[in-house]
């Protein structure tokens, strides 16, 4: 019996800890990503100046983000205030700009940046082709517009298929971005509390 009561107390004291180390968290910040992309042979585009979702590089940092905990904003959650006001449909949005924006939809920071992926020789005796994808940006604090950081991520694929190989390169890329950025929103969340 005491060995059953002693099991019983260390997985209670277990769950306790768990349960203590999430509520020490806190409520995680809600993120909105505003990086442009432009693949191989492809126009430059963005979900705010356009009717397309999240790009690729952008699904990837906020598949990693919504791991962490953080909310990202869907851009159905800003769709209305972007409809309405013109200057928010540009592709080039400036950052004075993207903290209205991240303002307007309740967000505490605003990614912004540009996704880019270009394509390089062939690989030696064969039909692939080297693709490299390049991301920048920049995480701001929307409560007073100070930038927080700046970061830079590249990936590289290869592919029969340029256009396929430069997604390819600018997930990789944007993987390598999302644990930075990551880092950085952590070191925010603890230095808020």
């Amino acid at each position: 019996m005491r060995k059953v009561t002693l099991f019983i107390l260390i997985i209670l004291l277990g769950w306790a800890g768990v349960l203590y180390s999430a509520a020490d968290q806190g409520p995680r910040n809600k993120v909105i990503l505003l990086i442009s992309e432009q693949n191989i042979e492809g126009p430059k585009a963005a979900w705010w100046a356009s009717e397309v979702d999240l790009s690729a590089g952008e699904a990837a940092i906020a598949k990693k983000l919504l791991e962490e905990g953080y909310r990202v904003l869907e851009p159905s959650a800003v769709d209305q205030v972007v409809k309405k006001d013109k200057a928010f449909r540009m592709v080039d949005i400036g950052e004075g700009q993207s903290i209205e924006l991240a303002k307007l939809a309740k967000a505490d920071f605003v990614v912004t940046g540009k996704a880019v992926a270009s394509a390089g020789g062939l690989v030696p005796s064969s039909n692939m082709r080297s693709c490299f994808g390049n991301l920048t940006v920049k995480v701001i604090s929307v409560k007073d517009g100070e930038v927080a950081a700046y970061l830079d991520a590249a990936g590289s694929s290869v592919h029969t298929d340029v256009i396929t190989g430069g997604k390819e390169a600018l997930i990789r890329a944007a993987e390598s971005m999302a644990q930075k950025i990551a880092d950085v929103l952590n070191k925010k969340q603890k230095e808020d509390k």
